[in-house]
């Protein structure tokens, strides 16, 4: 098992660092934030996490290991693999995803490339308590105290699924109030 790689980048390919390691070039897959700040010509240490499958055993490279530790969470979802766990890392600072993993930020998990709004959801339903990151934005406190109704079960269910009561309450503004729940969270998940 290998666990870090230290030596000098030798070249930069599309999504690939090769760092030369005492003679063997070790191919990593890397965050597009680590593929920038990878000079070629320069010793740097990587943190390796080891994807071996049948026909393919690819390396993981993270310059920092809180960014290995999330994508290892990441990978821990239901019909997570490496590449959504990569995209969801080139979304932002590790930081700032475990902030919106932990608020139940389903719109901007989306934004990483091959990840669609299910596997937002599941990411956030299954990562929510253990990222370790504090909840509660100032968005959603806005919309708190701008009076979310707690007792409305479409809102209620909505927040059951994953989505933020911020996100619920939108999602709800252009569905008829007087449509049966089931109706509205039905209209709600299609839209």
């Amino acid at each position: 098992m290998i666990s870090t790689l230290t030596g000098v980048v030798s070249e930069k390919l599309d999504e690939l660092v090769v760092v030369d390691v005492q003679g063997v070039g070790y191919g990593l897959i890397v965050t597009s934030a680590d593929h920038g700040r990878s000079a070629t010509g320069k010793s740097t240490k990587f943190y390796i996490y080891e994807h071996i499958r049948e026909n393919a055993h690819d390396l993981y490279g993270f310059s920092e290991l809180d960014a290995k530790k999330l994508f290892e969470q990441l990978l821990s979802v239901k019909n997570i693999g490496p590449k959504a766990a990569m995209a969801v890392l080139d979304v932002a600072t590790p930081d700032l995803v475990r902030a919106g993993v932990a608020n139940g930020d389903v719109k901007f998990l989306q934004t990483a490339k091959g990840v669609g709004r299910r596997a937002a959801e599941q990411i956030v339903v299954e990562l929510r308590d253990k990222v370790g990151a504090p909840v509660g934005d100032a968005a959603e406190s806005l919309i708190n105290r701008a009076g979310v109704n707690h007792s409305d079960e479409a809102m209620q269910a909505l927040v059951s699924l994953g989505y933020t009561e911020s996100d619920a309450q939108i999602a709800l503004q252009n569905v008829d109030s007087n449509l049966p729940t089931e109706d509205r969270i039905k209209l709600v998940l299609k839209g």
